[in-house]
């Protein structure tokens, strides 16, 4: 090892045979195991009866079709699995949302997949399943991912259309982005694999390739409403079969027999896709072994306790998490001894090269101007350490480096000191500089990510290229023992104002109450099921995702003229 290399290693101090690391180590690989035997659940869609319908039909369900898409042995990085989840239980429930998306491998491309999934009432568009499709379709436009879509549905789940028609993340806007993708030179294929019915018969016709299988269906109103609209009777074949679009109304541009000969055919069209310029973001070759991290990735489960009651005494050494996702553990940190309540600095990831802005857990012991010592509290964001985050944002995008952020914030500090060191004035530097930051931009919540702490790492509002969520994640305003604090104060003066005095049992279970409600609220499956996060990962696989997506956000070569606004001084 040279000397450059061996000044930015990131030395470990963390304890694999320490009581505590030990206790969180197992406790996370119990939670682990309950959320796979869970996702497992999902995978199943509508279950064994519909899985058996969709074959009585010759017809392959989602996941077996994208098995045959995808090259063998490559993995496959599903995106709004969650989605959905616990809602919509008055109708049966909608697993996933009743639609796959993801990034994978078709012919050694990078690819975004979007698969109806007609085991979940017929692939039918709940709300959230047209806001995963139009959350697939931002990721591939912000990064210029080619697109494909496996189509199957009977279109918009109508007792609930209300919901799903109207507004600008609803159903109509699925193909104004088909439109606007077109005409930026993404890539879009559809295979119609099915039935193709009403508004969702414009997505495969507005993208740039079409097939269909014989014994799919594509029309704008099914026989049955057709008869019922104008008294015509036809069947369907006729109306709207893959020969009569191959034949007759030319809507479609191949007509295979089956879903493993469309496969097929796709997988050749896709072969054949031209490569535009990459982005302008430094890459170097990457070793998976020479340049894997010097400490095992298995070892991050020993620093957060999953238990929800016992987060607020997490603590730990964010230097740990870094250097085990980046390349040989090498990272050039950024004004080290300054504003260290946030850990800033430079890194490769799988050869990408990269920003880092990471909440410290461990408290810090800081000498403030005139000589004072000062505690500052781990996972808090500080005036300086503000600063320090805004001007190192402001340097990654003069530089073009990507930026990954590494969520554990309880928020920004509180009280008179730090209103007087202009925390507000600092915050807003920081939100600013988020705000309008040029670079792709990588979010990856590991514990807490409270108030405004979340929107200055780059939540879901500032506009991440992707954002995902370790099990530990919690995902609120603020913890639910201090939302219930509050709240348990309102409730209290609210009943003593009409009269009604509250003993110290009813207190605490008022208290019990809103806790509960609080925590489930934050629980990153809450998050995931609305479509917050775009997955909940294993620790351990951080790495692994964050390469495939600073390849995928490689692919956009365009970068806006960075200009970051006013920023207050």
């Amino acid at each position: 090892m040279s000397e450059a290399a061996s000044k930015n290693t990131l030395p470990t101090k963390l304890d694999g045979t320490a009581p505590r690391v030990r206790n969180n180590h197992q406790a996370l690989l119990t939670l682990l195991a309950a959320m796979r035997e869970e996702q497992a659940t999902i995978r199943l869609g509508g279950g064994a009866k519909a899985t058996e319908a969709q074959h009585a039909k010759k017809r392959l369900t989602a996941r077996e079709r994208l098995e045959l898409l995808l090259d063998p042995g490559t993995p496959f990085l599903e995106l709004g699995l969650y989605a959905a989840h616990g809602m919509y239980e008055e109708w049966g429930g909608a697993p996933a949302a009743g639609v796959v998306t993801g990034l994978g491998r078709v012919c050694g491309r990078l690819v975004m997949l979007v698969a109806n999934d007609a085991t979940v009432k017929a692939g039918a568009f709940f709300p959230l399943t047209a806001k995963k499709v139009i959350r697939a379709q931002t990721i591939a436009l912000d990064n210029r991912i080619p697109t494909l879509y496996l189509v199957d549905s009977s279109g918009v789940f109508l007792p609930l259309q209300e919901d799903v028609f109207p507004d600008q993340d609803d159903f109509g806007r699925v193909f104004r982005n088909n439109a606007v993708m077109s005409a930026r030179n993404i890539p879009q294929i559809t295979a119609i694999m099915g039935m193709c019915v009403a508004g969702g018969a414009y997505l495969p016709v507005m993208t740039d390739t079409v097939l269909m299988t014989e014994g799919s269906g594509l029309f704008l109103a099914g026989p049955a409403l057709v008869q019922a609209a104008i008294g015509q009777k036809v069947g369907a074949e006729e109306l709207g079969g893959a020969t009569m679009h191959a034949e007759i109304s030319g809507s479609v541009d191949f007509k295979e027999p089956d879903d493993a000969a469309c496969l097929t055919r796709l997988r050749s069209l896709v072969d054949k896709l031209g490569h535009r310029n990459r982005a302008p973001f430094d890459a170097i070759p990457f070793d998976p072994e020479k340049d894997a991290p010097l400490y095992p990735s298995d070892e991050l489960y020993g620093l957060i306790d999953p238990d929800p009651v016992r987060a607020a005494t997490n603590t730990y050494d964010v230097h740990e998490v870094i250097a085990r996702i980046v390349d040989r553990s090498a990272f050039d940190e950024y004004r080290a001894n300054y504003g260290r309540t946030l850990v800033c600095g430079y890194a490769r990831i799988g050869g990408y090269a990269v920003g880092i802005v990471a909440n410290q857990k461990q408290h810090q012991s800081m000498v403030m101007p005139g000589g004072e010592r000062r505690t500052e509290f781990g996972g808090v964001i500080y005036t300086e350490s503000a600063e320090k985050a805004a001007r190192f944002i402001l340097d990654c995008n003069q530089s073009l480096i990507p930026l990954v952020f590494l969520h554990d914030v309880n928020g920004f500090m509180v009280g008179r000191d730090a209103e007087q060191n202009g925390i507000i004035r600092a915050g807003a530097k920081m939100v600013t500089a988020v705000s309008n930051s040029v670079v792709p931009k990588i979010s990856v919540i590991l514990g807490g990510s409270f108030g405004a702490g979340h929107y200055a790492m780059c939540g879901k509002a500032y506009d991440p290229r992707f954002i995902f969520a370790w099990p530990t994640a919690r995902y609120a305003v603020m913890s639910g023992a201090s939302a219930a604090n509050t709240l348990v104060e309102v409730r209290v003066k609210q009943l003593e104002r009409k009269g009604h005095a509250i003993s110290d049992e009813e207190r605490k279970q008022i208290f019990d109450e809103i806790k509960s409600t609080y925590d489930a609220q934050a629980d990153p499956r809450y998050g995931a099921a609305r479509l917050w996060i775009d997955a909940i990962i294993d620790p351990a696989e951080t790495r692994t995702v964050l390469i495939s997506t600073l390849e995928a956000v490689s692919l956009n070569p365009d970068v806006e003229k960075f200009n970051p606004g006013v920023i207050q001084t």
